[in-house]
């Protein structure tokens, strides 16, 4: 059969379109020769009625003549409505074609051969058509098919299918249609067929009645309660299924068969109608009493995992439940069976909660959180063991013959390899979490640095073990994977190498440390580790010698006390020297408490061999001797202090010395009795006598007032010791007052009535008198700062370069008057602080104090002026210029201006001296002008003058200077004109004795002398100093004189080539004429002296340029 076959063209199109295929696909199937078969024995023969088409994932579409098993898609279902051969003229009439899913195509198979293909056999006018025999035979075919699709679809859901004797019909329910029947077939082939089928339910039966729940474990399988429980209740449902089989009625009609025949299988099939109902009480009793069970498992499987321990007793009581309740169940190996699939639950969850890549990542990176997970899992199932041997008892103890006498080894085999695999985890982890604590490891001591290296390296050893380990592809939490196992060992091995690399590190880190609590803290860094037994067994040794020290340290701490207990210069000198020979006590204690606890450091490692007592006992010992001599000192120190507080109540508060000072009384002694007090305090074993204990209630009290009658002492005796003589007077009264009130301080002791409110009283007076005194002493401060301050003014006005502008600055005239003022209203503050009155002989006196001052400062003022002055007008000392003037040449010749004479320097000092009328007088019986006085002092007058000799000497210089360059007066003092006259007439300057010459007019190389000279002159007035310093303070400026020269000397210049370019414009206007007229060639060559060419190359020359008129006619 090909593919161009037409009869296909039906089944192409409804397969393309339900798949959604390539039609390559189609004809891939065609051109199959099993497929070319398959279509052939169905299109062209009558023994097949139905034809199926599926596609799977892997081969693609395939047919076939049978239901296609494993098929989960849909299947495409071919039958015929009729038999015969299918042409292409009746395929379309003579085919059912549908799609049905995978589960579905065995229902669809016997629907159709039911109510289509064995309906058309049966039918006698649809059979005719047949040859003889073949619809008998196809008949037969699809009732054997229809049994087959019938056994498969109850075998596909889980249930026994009893199958129907073939040549048993539906018409054959009828006793009528039964004896037609019996006529038809003989009685024997139809009592055949009937116990055909009674050996084949029993044998299903049977089958499926020996099926144990037990049977996956028996396997090797770890089955869950969830299989034992579907394993009842689809018991129970296959129970009941062939119930309803055996009562149907095609079976009733085997059953009246085979009993009207008496035939043996009639006993066969009433064992079978029994073992049903048996079988299904057993499973109706089993699958009632799971129910509760089944529904607590349920729930504890959504519980938090950390909650699972807390619902194990509830698990087992009901399982005890079912044992006790259940008539079928109460047997061992049903129990054993149900206990082990609720450890596998239990395993599955554990497993589930510990997470394999979380397990195997943990030993790498943070193992403390996996191990505690571990540790929760193993807590865990050992709840569900120790809930199973509660329930196991209280059985026993209920009744003996209910009691599960099975091993329990049977039940938790496999939860104790679990276990065991748990307890290999928890190792590791632990391995894991000592050895990651060397990664923060710094040992101390001489060899330190080496040690800590080498811990470093066994660290990183650990980590590229432990992480191979983590990288190994098993599962650590499955206990048949053996593989883990073998990693394991592997891991051990390298970890005991590891360990012994420590042992080595540690015991020389141990035989470095010189005491016992370096030890004890090497000890403690190491803690984790130190559990090991290969680490613990090695460090034995070094561990007694630990155990050798602190007993040294014990005995050290007592040799301390012995030596050191009667030498004063052991205790502190800032703390009483009882309270301090306590301190020294508690520290010996602290000492020994130290060595005891290095020693319970490694208590737990060491062998009990009498070390733990020895230690004890000696510690006991220091403790006892301590306690003895402490309790000495208390009892001397309550005697000593009770003497020295009844001395101190008794003595008076204050005492006077010689010189008019106050003083408290005692003050050493007080404050070493209230030092001892706050000492007494702290101590609750010092017993307190009476003069103690009245002190120590009033400590507080009297601690206060201590302090306000030293503060108070403190402020009299500063204003007693600090007062000028000048200000005596002013607070001789209220201070002979002060004295008097005070003396009554004398009279009254520590232990009087009212002691703290007399001293607030006087207290207040006293800083009254006080603050008023300090803060008039604060005004005097401020006053005497301002006249100091006056000594360091820069009276003098500076320009740049340190000239001075001349007089003194405004600026600091302006500031003396202020602070002049202010000195004013400081005297005027200090007369109300004082009460003073205005007429008084004291106030009087203390303003002229003041007023000495204030003449004192501006004399200073003065003298720091006139010295700077004088200073910077010597040649030997001046470092720049002080004055500047400047040589202008004037009308009347050069000039120095300012002009170098008294006056120069004469502003100036009287500016200074000006300085010291700025100031009120202060005094009110001194009525003359500062200024004039302090004119007069000899010191000022001798500064005076030699600035005035300074400035004679720099004058003499000055003229000097001007009188040298009066040289060039010629320039300035001649008469221009008149010298041109003579120029021009004699060709030169006539001398001063030359009355009469002879004319010669000049020529152009006169003209060129002349200008040639001026030019050379200017030149030499060009390079003259733009400034030149005198005597080293005089700064003569020549600029302006410099300028006013040079002016000069081009005007003489511009004088002569001024002549020239008039004689060029002259001969120019010759030749012109003479162009325009011929005749008169005579008079222009007399009219002009100098030649015209010469004359330009001279003014071209001497920087002259041609007016443009002019060089216009000569372009002409």
């Amino acid at each position: 059969m090909d593919a161009e076959d037409r009869r296909l063209d039906p089944l192409q199109s409804f397969t393309v379109n339900s798949f959604r295929l390539d039609p390559e696909q189609w004809r891939d199937l065609l051109s199959e020769q099993d497929s070319q078969m398959m279509f052939n024995s169905f299109f062209n023969t009558q023994d097949y009625w139905t034809l199926f088409i599926c596609q799977r994932p892997q081969s693609g579409l395939s047919a076939s003549l049978h239901f296609p098993t494993n098929v989960q898609t849909k299947v495409i279902c071919v039958s015929k409505t009729g038999p015969g051969v299918l042409t292409k003229e009746n395929t379309r009439e003579s085919l059912i074609i549908q799609e049905v899913q995978g589960e579905d195509a065995l229902s669809f198979i016997i629907a159709v051969s039911e109510q289509v293909t064995c309906l058309l056999l049966s039918n006698p006018e649809t059979s005719s058509t047949c040859a003889a025999g073949v619809a008998e035979e196809a008949l037969r075919f699809m009732e054997r098919q229809k049994n087959e699709a019938l056994v498969m679809k109850a075998h596909i859901e889980g249930q026994t299918f009893l199958p129907h004797p073939e040549a048993l019909h539906d018409d054959a329910l009828h006793d009528d249609a039964l004896h037609d029947d019996a006529r038809k077939l003989s009685d024997m082939e139809l009592l055949h067929s009937c116990d055909s089928t009674i050996i084949e339910w029993a044998e299903l039966v049977s089958e499926f009645l020996k099926q144990h729940s037990s049977q996956p474990v028996l396997d090797g399988l770890k089955p869950l309660p969830s299989e034992e429980f579907n394993f009842w209740r689809n018991r129970l449902n296959n129970l009941h299924f062939i119930q309803q089989q055996l009562t149907s009625s095609r079976a009733q009609q085997v059953a009246s068969i085979v009993q009207k025949a008496q035939s043996v299988y009639w006993s066969t099939l009433r064992d079978i109608y029994r073992d049903v109902q048996e079988g299904l009480k057993e499973a109706e009793d089993v699958t009632l009493n799971l129910t509760r069970l089944q529904e607590k498992l349920e729930q504890v499987e959504q519980v938090e995992y950390q909650q699972l321990g807390a619902n194990m007793a509830a698990v087992m009581e009901e399982v005890r439940q079912v044992w006790i309740q259940s008539e079928f169940y109460c047997k061992p190996g049903r129990m054993v069976v149900l206990l082990q699939e609720i450890s596998n639950l239990f395993i599955q969850m554990s497993r589930k909660f510990l997470r394999v890549e979380e397990v195997m990542h943990g030993l790498v990176s943070d193992p403390g959180p996996v191990l505690d997970d571990v540790r929760l899992v193993i807590r865990t199932l050992q709840t569900l063991k120790q809930a199973y041997s509660q329930c196991r008892t209280q059985l026993e103890s209920q009744n003996q013959n209910q009691s599960w006498d099975f091993p329990s080894h049977l039940v938790f085999s496999h939860l104790d390899n679990f276990l065991t695999r748990l307890h290999s985890i928890q190792e590791v982890l632990c391995v894991s979490l000592q050895l990651h604590q060397l990664g923060q490891t710094v040992l101390s001591g001489v060899s330190s640095r080496m040690w800590t290296d080498v811990v470093q390296d066994v660290y990183l050893d650990f980590l590229r073990h432990v992480m191979a380990l983590s990288q190994s592809n098993c599962d650590p939490t499955d206990p048949d994977d053996q593989s883990f196992e073998l990693h394991l060992d592997q891991f051990q091995v390298q970890v005991s190498d590891l360990d012994r690399q420590l042992v080595f590190v540690l015991s020389r880190a141990l035989e470095d440390c010189c005491v016992s609590s370096s030890a004890a803290k090497l000890v403690q860094m190491f803690r984790l580790i130190l559990d090991r037994p290969l680490i613990q067994d090695q460090l034995r040794p070094h561990l007694i010698w630990l155990v050798e020290m602190v007993l040294v340290e014990l005995d050290q701490t007592e040799l301390l006390f012995f030596s050191q207990k009667e030498k004063s210069e052991t205790f502190s000198r800032f703390s009483p020297s009882a309270a301090a020979k306590l301190c020294w006590t508690q520290q010996l204690r602290l000492r020994a408490e130290d060595a005891l606890n290095s020693y319970r450091t490694v208590q737990h490692l060491c062998v009990d061999s009498g070390e733990s007592q020895l230690v004890l006992q000696r510690f006991q010992k220091v403790v006892d001797l301590l306690q003895d001599f402490r309790d000495q000192v208390r009892s001397d120190w309550s005697r000593q202090l009770d003497s020295d507080c009844g001395f101190i109540l008794e003595q008076p508060l204050i005492q006077h010395s010689q010189q008019g000072m106050l003083g408290v009384n005692c003050s050493h002694k007080l404050e070493e009795v209230l030092r001892e007090l706050r000492c007494v305090s702290r101590e609750a074993d010092v017993e307190l006598h009476p003069d103690t204990a009245r002190l120590l209630t009033c400590r507080d009290d009297i601690t206060q007032t201590y302090l306000s009658l030293s503060h108070m002492v403190s402020c009299y005796n500063q204003v007693v010791s600090d007062v000028l003589q000048v200000e005596l007077p002013l607070i001789q009264d209220q201070q002979q007052d002060l004295y008097q009130n005070l003396s009554e301080l004398q009279t009254n002791t520590w232990s009087c009535e009212g002691v703290q409110h007399l001293v607030e009283q006087q207290r207040e007076r006293v800083l009254m008198f006080h603050s008023t005194v300090s803060e008039a002493r604060a005004n005097m401060d401020a006053m005497t700062g301002i006249i100091q301050g006056w000594a360091e003014l820069h009276l003098l006005q500076h320009s740049g370069d340190s000239l001075l502008e001349g007089g003194a600055t405004e600026q600091s005239y302006r500031q003396i008057r202020e602070e002049g003022q202010q000195l004013l209203r400081l005297t005027q503050v200090n007369r109300s602080l004082y009460g003073a009155e205005d007429s008084s002989e004291s106030w009087i006196r203390y303003l002229d104090h003041i007023d000495d001052q204030v003449q004192h400062g501006l004399f200073q003022l003065l003298l720091r002026s006139l010295h700077s002055l004088s200073d910077n007008m010597n040649p030997q000392t001046c470092r720049a210029p002080l004055v500047g003037v400047r040589l202008e040449l004037q009308e009347t010749g050069s000039v120095l201006e300012p002009s170098v004479g008294g006056g120069l320097l004469k502003t100036i000092i009287t500016d200074i001296y000006t300085a010291a009328s700025l100031p009120a007088r202060i005094s009110v019986s001194r009525h003359d002008n500062l200024q004039e006085s302090l004119q007069q002092s000899p010191d000022l007058t001798a500064l005076e003058q030699e600035v005035m000799r300074h400035l004679v000497l720099v004058k003499e210089e000055a003229e000097h200077l001007r009188a040298g360059l009066d040289r060039y007066s010629y320039l300035w003092q001649s008469n221009r004109k008149e010298m041109m006259q003579d120029f021009l007439a004699y060709s030169r300057q006539l001398r001063p004795d030359e009355l009469e010459a002879e004319e010669a007019p000049p020529s152009l190389k006169d003209f060129q002398r002349e200008i040639e000279s001026l030019h050379r002159l200017s030149r030499e007035v060009t390079h003259l100093d733009d400034v030149i310093i005198l005597h080293g303070w005089l700064q003569v400026d020549l600029r302006p004189f410099r300028d006013s020269l040079l002016s000069i000397i081009h005007d003489w210049r511009h004088m002569y080539t001024e002549y020239l370019l008039d004689s060029v414009s002259d001969s120019l206007q010759q030749v012109r004429r003479r162009a325009d007229d011929d005749d008169d060639d005579d008079d222009d060559e007399d009219s002009s002296s100098l030649p015209l060419t010469e004359t330009i190359l001279l003014l071209e020359a001497a920087g002259v340029q041609l007016p443009e008129h002019l060089s216009a006619q000569l372009q002409c």
